[in-house]
């Protein structure tokens, strides 16, 4: 059935590929609007023959690891406070969700002001973009625990901070993982948008050159790669966690 899928992506892949291709040899829009595919793929060739490519999606996911990975752990603690003390939910829960309606991308001033043009800051913007869908997934998460269960938890031993690792993490683990996969969404378009606006190695870099050279083939060949790289990594690294741990957790 899997392979059945492959098949079908791989044919519409192919299909919109040869009708980028007829719209291009019929002359509807001049190439400096929209390149054909032919251009692109030789931009891509060239990008990855002089090293900039690689270099530029190394970087990109080095930063994107770094900055997700401090989300993932400050959300996982922000929301696990927020759940199980009620104070913090009402005071720093409602902030929570405020800051939650701010795009990645408005983080960039403040990054500048505090970091400067360094990775430390398009770090910060990653973090920023992914920390809050982190944080109110776990929340939910373990606020939907059935409260007999804890309770039987506390009855055998379980206490501080055996609870929350034993018991709190594993029991709301599956709503973790949609936070998870939620948050590298928004770090993804969060570093990619840094490093836009920083203009400072990276993806986004390649695309501001690409700007600035007024070359469209080299910005949408940059698009692709970054569409790319998340449609792998959604569908070969989180996709395949969510599938395990909501089989293992008889969720489907």
């Amino acid at each position: 059935m899997k392979k059945n899928h492959t098949w079908k992506r791989i044919v519409f892949y192919i299909a919109l590929v040869a009708v980028w291709q007829a719209f291009d040899s019929a002359n509807i829009w001049p190439d400096q609007v929209f390149p054909s595919p032919l251009e692109v793929g030789e931009d891509l060739v060239y990008s990855a023959a002089d090293g900039s490519l690689f270099f530029g999606i190394g970087t990109s996911m080095w930063r994107l690891i770094v900055g997700l990975a401090i989300a993932i752990g400050g959300g996982m603690v922000l929301g696990i406070f927020m759940a199980r003390v009620e104070t913090i939910n009402q005071t720093i829960g409602s902030l929570v969700l405020g800051l939650q309606s701010i795009p990645s991308v408005a983080w960039v001033p403040l990054a500048i002001i505090w970091f400067g043009l360094t990775d430390a800051g398009i770090i910060f913007v990653t973090a920023m973009g992914a920390l809050f869908a982190v944080t109110i997934n776990t929340y939910s998460g373990v606020k939907n625990i059935d409260p007999n269960f804890i309770a039987a938890a506390r009855n055998m031993g379980a206490k501080g901070e055996q609870l929350i690792t034993s018991v709190l993490i594993p029991a709301a683990f599956p709503y973790m993982i949609s936070g998870f996969k939620q948050g590298w969404a928004f770090a993804w378009r969060g570093v990619i948008g840094a490093e836009l606006l920083f203009s400072f190695l990276g993806l986004g870099f390649l695309l501001n050159v690409g700007r600035q050279l007024s070359d469209v083939s080299q910005v949408i060949a940059i698009m692709i790669v970054v569409m790319a790289i998340g449609i792998l990594i959604d569908g070969f690294v989180f996709r395949r966690i969510e599938n395990t741990v909501m089989s293992r957790w008889g969720l489907r």
